[in-house]
């Protein structure tokens, strides 16, 4: 069996499907839905969204420097499609999603709190690449929901029911097939054989 040779493209998939809340002062706060983000750096704890610059919420992130990233779910995955293809311009995306803006912690952008973990950021950098423009930025602070801790106090992201997006359509994530590191850990060998 052969392989085809596309053109160049981003077939990079699945990748989050996130809200990303933002808010002037003054102003009623905006949701864009961006599924071109990611981390980039882990110490300073550093993310990566891209937004065209005809979008609305372009003009807010340049003027304020300042976002959430709010995680998607299979409840909110209806709300973030909506978010991504409604301008800001012309609808109150909060209201018209039923969504409540919560305040920040170390930034002016409102959370989502229907979303269970919140990412401020501050933007550093400012990459005009062509189509997209990337804004680079700090990791402020995250805010997760207690509901979806577990006895140890980790973030149980399976209890959250994430969503992806991968070429134009939306997944729920399927069950954990490993941890970081399981393919090289040693077993344990204080079992007995029976």
């Amino acid at each position: 069996m052969g392989k085809q040779v596309w053109r160049s493209g981003n077939m990079l998939y699945p990748l989050p499907a996130v809200m990303v809340s933002c808010a002037r002062p003054g102003e009623k706060p905006n949701i864009i839905t961006v599924a071109w983000t990611g981390t980039v750096c882990s110490s300073p704890a550093m993310v990566s969204i891209s937004v065209r610059p005809e979008r609305y919420s372009y003009g807010i992130l340049r003027d304020t420097g300042e976002f959430v990233i709010n995680l998607t779910t299979e409840k909110l995955i209806r709300a973030a499609d909506w978010c991504g293809v409604r301008s800001g311009r012309d609808e109150d995306k909060f209201a018209a999603m039923h969504l409540t803006p919560a305040p920040a912690s170390k930034v002016s952008a409102p959370l989502i709190a229907e979303s269970p973990v919140n990412i401020e950021c501050r933007v550093s950098q400012v990459i005009e690449l062509g189509s997209h423009h990337m804004f680079l930025a700090e990791v402020e602070a995250v805010d997760a929901d207690e509901e979806y801790l577990d006895e140890k106090g980790r973030f149980d992201l399976a209890k959250a029911h994430p969503a992806v997006y991968s070429h134009g359509e939306y997944y729920a994530l399927g069950k954990q097939l490993g941890s970081f590191g399981y393919s090289v850990r040693k077993k344990d060998r204080s079992r007995k054989r029976v």
